[in-house]
C-alpha cells in the first residue's frame, strides 16, 4: 500500500485494512494536537484511492471484514468521492462488514441528512469523533471549532442516519482550573451525544504543539494524577449514555478500567475509589504511552 505517513487508527482498528483517502487533517488547529502538523491537507485522487483498493482485494480480499479510512476527517470529501470509494470496498472485500473513519463536528454539521444516510446506505456505519471536552471554556482554549451544542446536533444526526459513535474525551484537557468543570461537562457531553462507544485517554503535552508553549509561560498545567483520577470520577458519575460500551484502556491512562455504561457505573466508581485511596496499583510512568 501506498502510505503518507504518518499514519494514525484507534486502537480498535488494529485488525482492519486502512484506506488512506485523505492526507493530514482539513482543521489542524487543536492546540494538543501534533498528529498532522508535519502534513499539508488533501483528498488523494480517487483513481489512486480505488487502485489502492484494487490492490488490496487482490492480495486481502478474503480477509478483510473492517476497514478504516484515514487521514485526520475523511468525512469532510464530498459524495463524489465517497460513493466510488464505499462501492469499491463492498466490492473488494466480500466479507466486509464494517467501514470506520474519523470525523469533526464540524464536517458532520456540513453534510445534509441525505448525504449522511446515503453513505450510511453504501456502507459508512462508524464514526470516531474527539469532542475532548463538553466544557466551551475548554473547548475553545483546544481551539476545537465546534461547541458543545455544536457536537450535540453532529451526534442526533449521525444517528438519525444510522451511524454509530466512538467518543473519545480527554482527561487533562481543561488543566487545573477547569478540571472539575471540564470533566463533569464532558460526561453530561458523553450522555448527550449517547454513543454507542466511550472512550477516555489522558492528555499529553506533546512539545511543540501550542499548548506546550503555553504550559512553557505558566498558562496552562495539567492535573497531578490524583485528579486525573478524580476527573475519570466525575465524568462516568456524570455519564449516562443509554448504554455504550467504555474503555479508559489506552495507554496514557493511569487506571486501565472497562465496562458498560451505565450498567456498570457503580463498579467502575467502586475501582476508583480504590485507586483514589491508594489501595489499587496504576499504570507506572515508563508504560504509558501516546
Amino acid at each position: 500500500m501506498r502510505y503518507d505517513e504518518p499514519l494514525f487508527r484507534p486502537p480498535s482498528e488494529a485488525e482492519s485494512f486502512i484506506l488512506q483517502a485523505t492526507l493530514g487533517c482539513s482543521w489542524n488547529a487543536c492546540t494538543y494536537c501534533a498528529m498532522y502538523r508535519s502534513k499539508r491537507f488533501e483528498v488523494r485522487a480517487l483513481d489512486a484511492i480505488l487502485a489502492d483498493i484494487a490492490e488490496a482485494g487482490a492480495r486481502f480480499g478474503a480477509e478483510v471484514r473492517h476497514v478504516f479510512v484515514a487521514d485526520g476527517d475523511p468525512l469532510i470529501m464530498d459524495l463524489g468521492h465517497w460513493e466510488p470509494i464505499l462501492r469499491a470496498l463492498a466490492h473488494a472485500f466480500p466479507r466486509l462488514r464494517r467501514v470506520g473513519t474519523y470525523a469533526t463536528a464540524r464536517n458532520l454539521l456540513a453534510k445534509t441528512p441525505e448525504e449522511l444516510k446515503r453513505l450510511r446506505d453504501l456502507g459508512l456505519s462508524l464514526l470516531y469523533l474527539g469532542p475532548e471536552s463538553g466544557d466551551d471554556v475548554t473547548l475553545h482554549r483546544l481551539a476545537k471549532g465546534a461547541t458543545a451544542a455544536d457536537h450535540v446536533e453532529a451526534a442526533r444526526k449521525a444517528r438519525e442516519a444510522g451511524m454509530d459513535q466512538s467518543l473519545i474525551f480527554l482527561l487533562g484537557a481543561g488543566g487545573r482550573e477547569r478540571s472539575e468543570a471540564h470533566a463533569r461537562a464532558s460526561g453530561q457531553l458523553a450522555t448527550a451525544m449517547d454513543p454507542k462507544y466511550l472512550s477516555t485517554l489522558t492528555l499529553t503535552v506533546v512539545p511543540g504543539t501550542p499548548l506546550a508553549r503555553l504550559e512553557g509561560q505558566g498558562r496552562f498545567e495539567l492535573p497531578e494524577v490524583p485528579g486525573l483520577l478524580a476527573e475519570l470520577r466525575w465524568f462516568v458519575g456524570e455519564a449516562r449514555p443509554t448504554s455504550a460500551i467504555f474503555r479508559s484502556n489506552h495507554a496514557s491512562n493511569y487506571l486501565p478500567l472497562g465496562g458498560r455504561l451505565p450498567r456498570d457505573r457503580e463498579a467502575i466508581l467502586a475501582v476508583l475509589d480504590e485507586a483514589l485511596a491508594g489501595r489499587r496499583p496504576l499504570r507506572p510512568e515508563w508504560a504509558r504511552g501516546l
